[in-house]
């Protein structure tokens, strides 16, 4: 069964930096693509970044474009999203996935961002 397991969030201030982890498990995490989403209650759940495998391809949403960095180790099956310049607005629960739709993903990791 796959696993993944977020963990990194936290409440920080404005402008302030986290960086968020996602250890997988029980699949080749190596061979597929992994993203990140994040959801609040008005919003649903929205991608925030995704990354090829071997890295060499990586999309951001316009939202994070520029503060936010996906990366991976492979050697250690975790995904990561360096995230700085956080804004209220990226208040929300944040999953790794598996699938581009966000189907199989963790159970999350809250950041909260404090004006």
């Amino acid at each position: 069964q796959v696993q993944l397991v977020e963990s990194g969030g936290g409440l920080v201030h404005a402008g302030g930096s986290l960086r968020l982890s996602c250890v997988a498990s029980e699949f080749p995490f190596s061979a597929g693509w992994m993203y990140w989403f994040r959801q609040t209650p008005d919003l649903g759940l929205e991608w925030v970044a995704s990354i090829s495998p071997t890295s060499r391809d990586i999309s951001y949403a316009s939202s994070v474009e520029g503060r936010f960095t996906i990366s991976r180790d492979d050697a250690e099956n975790t995904l990561y999203l360096q995230m700085k310049d956080l804004k209220p607005e990226d208040t929300a629960l944040y999953y790794c996935a598996r699938d581009a739709k966000g189907h199989v993903r963790g159970q999350g990791t809250q950041v909260t961002v404090s004006s």
